[in-house]
């Protein structure tokens, strides 16, 4: 079993911004204030920046393979956005996992294709829809009814967006940590300070969320007998405990025990 669950998190893609509203000269605070400024009046109200201008600078994931469940974000703090979206697709590659995210198939997906447009990176199995694999004509990664991306809020709200649900929300209704340290609403100003760190520690709480949503998803539809999902949240608690991180400390102790 390879389960890779993932999250990103982003900020306005400035760089962009700058070109496409000739704003040459202008810093990047500046430049975004503007691009959010022409969102909110694009929108009535909010602004949520369209996909194609957001910069992404964490990917974050649990990796469930083997006999093991790995927790981390990818590549160092000062890696640029083009090498950690050619970690996220170099997985992909080698170990075809099944994806599992939160909202991935409205969000962090479109992102990483448009951001890997943009840098040029190559990604054929992710891309792969069976003219070179048969068995990826009937369930790829690209397809919204095909379990080689399992999109969790998608699945759980039947494909009907108004039943849709915050991750936070949901975890907290399922008795685990919910968000913790920040929120999306906070990245830009966390960003532009420097805290990359708290940026990835916070990434890596929001997919253990999704992790342990998937979790107990592959038990009510029967992947998991009800003692196969204990063992598999002991395994995860037992690598939080034992992890030398304190973000990741923090999280265990608010997990409450079963």
């Amino acid at each position: 079993m390879n389960v890779f669950v993932f999250d990103i998190e982003t900020v306005p893609d400035v760089v962009s911004g700058r070109r496409l509203h000739n704003l040459d000269g202008l810093r990047d605070k500046e430049v975004a204030d503007i691009m959010f400024h022409k969102r909110r009046e694009e929108t009535g109200g909010s602004d949520f920046l369209r996909l194609h201008l957001q910069r992404i600078v964490a990917i974050s994931a649990v990796f469930r393979s083997g006999n093991g469940v790995k927790v981390w974000s990818l590549g160092e703090q000062d890696t640029d956005e083009k090498e950690l979206i050619q970690h996220f697709f170099d997985g992909i590659e080698k170990f075809s996992p099944t994806l599992v995210s939160w909202n991935g198939g409205g969000f962090d997906l479109p992102v990483l294709h448009y951001r890997a447009l943009l840098h040029g990176v190559r990604a054929p199995r992710y891309w792969e829809t069976g003219d070179n694999d048969q068995s990826f004509r009937w369930n790829n990664y690209l397809s919204r009814f095909h379990s080689r991306h399992t999109d969790l809020m998608d699945v759980v709200a039947g494909y009907q967006p108004r039943a849709n649900a915050p991750l936070d929300e949901i975890a907290c209704m399922l008795g685990f940590p919910g968000k913790m340290g920040m929120d999306g609403s906070k990245i830009w100003d966390a960003f532009r300070n420097g805290e990359i760190a708290a940026i990835r520690n916070y990434c890596e709480t929001d997919v253990l969320n999704t992790y342990l949503v998937y979790l107990r998803f592959e038990l009510i539809r029967g992947n998991l007998l009800e003692e196969e999902y204990e063992a598999e949240c002991k395994l995860l608690r037992d690598v939080l405990t034992e992890s030398g991180a304190e973000h990741l400390h923090e999280f265990e102790r608010a997990w409450p025990a079963a």
